[in-house]
């Protein structure tokens, strides 16, 4: 994974994590990787894969079992509220790249009903 360093390293994993969750990649009530393993994976510090999954499990994403690991949750009102809110991010980030590029509602419209087709 390449970051970007103008966004905390533990919030990029946290959001590959959430995609492959609501994708289906990862599915409700999976076990995922020890942190080491995790760590090895995103070639990150075990410390930043404890804060995300710190993060994961704040947002009812996951939940731990001791001893045991880190589970997603099977939860799927989390999983499809998650995804609507991502689906917002995107959608709104997508408007406001078209916007500062000086198109209208109108315009960015008509780009998406021709890139449908």
């Amino acid at each position: 994974m390449d970051f970007d360093y103008n966004l905390p390293i533990y919030l990029q994993v946290a959001r590959s994590i959430k995609v492959q969750v609501v994708s289906g990649r990862i599915r409700p009530g999976e076990k995922l990787p020890s942190n080491l393993e995790l760590a090895m994976e995103y070639k990150i510090n075990p410390n930043t894969v404890q804060r995300v999954y710190r993060e994961l499990e704040a947002q009812g994403v996951t939940f731990t079992r001791r001893g045991i690991g880190t589970f997603v949750t099977e939860d799927g009102a989390i999983v499809d509220r998650l995804k609507k809110e991502m689906s917002s991010e995107l959608i709104g980030a997508f408007l406001r790249e078209m916007k500062a590029l000086g198109f209208s509602t109108k315009e960015v419209m008509d780009a998406l009903n021709t890139a449908q087709t």
